[in-house]
């Protein structure tokens, strides 16, 4: 059981003094901006409602199926007349509570832009979801408050999930990165068109949260992407993150976890699948290519988390590519959240796991053998409230938090690092999870404070935290325009260095406020890295 059992279905909405900024500015009618922009692939329409632009829905590769299905995307075609970008674009293909959703027709992204002129092009930033490479969509990610209080064009696109992403068999090119390839499509699309929404396609700021921030990590490894990303920003997902059994989730069926695989792991999982759906040995890309949606659907779950390498978009795990310093010298932000994992326990005990003090020592033999007894004394039961929130904070600590400052190191080796943690312990419960116990700074809990999710205002948030949100955007933004991440009033950020380890901590003034953080002393990154393998 590899799907993932959180769905971010809450929203953001405005800090409270960029409300009145914007208050403000829609009173002051700002002059229009023409909704018609021209593309290199043709004409497009918007919506403009004083604030931003809007382009939803543009087709920004050939849909992927037929005899393109499972082939490296193909650049759009050119279209006649006006086409009309002010709905979403399809989802591509995933399930959510057992039911499918979307379509392979897919490869649609989202613009947003300030409404008001100016005289010199923006920032762009590149948007890539989360959802563990099996749900989510780019349209989700309402950016008005980026484009708006920052300055910048936001573009947010889709890419293939699960086995439509990411299937492997020996002689198919591209196997294995199927979605990544849709990624990079953007970042080319993005080069051709920045400039019609006033963008600057010499200055691209590649971030992602989850899956989004591993494809992130991923991509700056790429041969493919040079030229392409001038900054980048990993949320919650780097190259180094890898889940020892039970830790991604307490489920028997979930073992151990890691991004990426190699090309052949990859190529035999495929064919498991191919048999697994009756097609003939040597005619599996043929029977899988003429296979309908419905029957892929079987296979298409086992498909999260399953980017491969050794390829030519990838030739290198990432994670060595990083240790080996295999990458450009762009500045990148880097950072998670404090309690990544205690979202994913509160999920498997609702869904009938949960973790009790019968079966802490079985979930500690299983990821850690020999060495589950020093990890037992480490954290035992008595230093927590309740069993399920010692388990989560194992997880968040040596799959999460250890191996976010490991990629840290090794990146700020050879470039400017900013490293943070998000760490608001009062954050929304964005799943609406019911939980034993209390959720903190879970795995995307920082999203709503970038983010408008799903378009819907979030009225969850307090004063504090609308400034915190305020905060966060401006940091973000001001990177993306000089590789520096500052914001009005605001501590400085200081980069971060294999020495030094300078992070930030991301919290409302109410909890301490923004200020620096050891987090390998907070997540015990020592003990950690002293256990042998």
């Amino acid at each position: 059981m590899a799907r993932r059992l959180l769905a971010v279905v809450a929203g953001g909405c405005l800090a409270l003094s960029a409300c009145v900024t914007q208050a403000a500015a829609a009173q002051e009618v700002p002059t229009p901006r023409p909704t018609i922009v021209q593309l290199d692939s043709g004409r497009i329409r918007g919506a403009d409602d004083g604030t931003v632009r809007t382009y939803s829905g543009i087709r920004f590769a050939r849909p992927p199926v037929g005899k393109l299905r499972w082939k490296e995307p193909v650049r759009v075609a050119p279209w006649r007349g006006v086409a009309d970008a002010t709905q979403p674009g399809r989802l591509c293909l995933q399930e959510e509570a057992g039911k499918q959703l979307g379509g392979e027709d897919c490869l649609f992204l989202d613009v947003t832009a300030p409404a008001k002129p100016s005289r010199e092009p923006r920032p762009v930033m590149v948007w890539l979801h989360g959802g563990g490479f099996l749900t989510g969509s780019g349209s989700i990610y309402n950016a008005r408050r980026l484009a708006d209080q920052g300055d910048v064009v936001v573009v947010t696109p889709n890419y293939r999930l699960g086995a439509f992403g990411y299937l492997s068999l020996p002689g198919l090119p591209g196997s294995g990165n199927f979605g990544l390839a849709d990624q990079v499509e953007a970042l080319r699309w993005v080069q051709r068109n920045a400039a019609a929404f006033g963008g600057d396609p010499d200055n691209v700021t590649l971030f992602g949260q989850s899956a989004g921030g591993i494809s992130t990590c991923a991509l700056l490894t790429s041969p493919a992407t040079r030229g392409l990303i001038d900054k980048a920003a990993m949320q919650s997902g780097s190259c180094m993150l890898n889940w020892p059994n039970g830790t991604y989730l307490p489920i028997p069926s979930v073992g151990a976890i890691q991004p990426y695989h190699s090309l052949k792991s990859s190529q035999d999982a495929g064919l498991a699948a191919a048999e697994q759906l009756g097609c003939v040995a040597g005619k599996e890309l043929d029977c899988m290519r003429a296979k309908p949606v419905a029957e892929l659907m079987k296979i298409n779950g086992d498909y999260g988390n399953d980017v491969a390498y050794g390829t030519p978009l990838l030739p290198l795990d990432p994670a060595r590519a990083l240790r080996e310093g295999r990458f450009p010298r762009v500045p990148v932000i880097s950072g998670a959240t404090k309690s990544e994992s205690n979202g994913f326990v509160a999920g498997a005990a609702q869904a009938g796991f949960p973790v009790t003090a019968e079966n802490y020592p079985e979930l500690m033999k299983g990821a850690f053998g020999e060495q589950a007894d020093k990890v037992m004394r480490e954290y035992p039961l008595t230093d927590f409230t309740s069993p399920g929130q010692a388990w989560a904070t194992v997880s968040s600590d040596r799959a999460w938090a250890c191996p976010t400052l490991e990629t840290g190191k090794a990146v700020a080796a050879r470039t400017t690092v900013y490293a943070y943690e998000f760490a608001d312990d009062k954050a929304p419960n964005i799943i609406g999870t019911p939980s034993e116990f209390p959720l903190g700074a879970q795995h995307a809990s920082d999203l709503p404070y970038l983010f408008d999710l799903d378009g819907r205002p979030e009225d969850g948030l307090t004063t504090e935290q609308w400034r915190l949100a305020e905060q966060m955007i401006g940091y973000w933004t001001s990177f993306a325009h000089t590789g520096k991440p500052q914001a009005a009033g605001a501590p400085a950020w200081r980069a971060f260095t294999p020495s030094g380890q300078t992070m930030l901590s991301l919290k409302p003034t109410g909890q301490g406020g923004i200020g620096p953080v050891d987090l390998s002393a907070e997540h015990r990154c020592g003990f950690w890295s002293g256990l042998s393998d």
